[in-house]
């Protein structure tokens, strides 16, 4: 079987240094990358990488060739947001 994402708007941040996202920690191992908790365990993160911001709000790196390869910039005309 083969299967297509559904079309999702998601939101993501090019990530090249400390402080360019919240979710990236520092790395105890080397201070040229950075460290990111997602929902499957912990990741590096390199200069360069995308952070994403998926559909229950749970953040993951992504490399740039996959990134260009997965997405297309949206332009966002209105954005809907629930309130509790």
């Amino acid at each position: 079987m083969k299967f297509r994402k559904k079309p999702v708007v998601i939101d993501a941040t090019q990530w090249f240094k400390m402080g360019d996202h919240p979710a990236v920690e520092e790395s105890l191992a080397n201070a040229q990358f950075g460290w990111i908790d997602t929902l499957e365990g912990g990741h590096i993160v390199s200069s360069g990488d995308w952070i994403i911001t998926g559909v229950k709000g749970e953040h993951y790196p992504c490399k740039p060739d996959i990134f260009e390869a997965t997405y297309e910039p949206v332009e966002v005309v209105f954005e809907y947001k629930s309130y509790p």
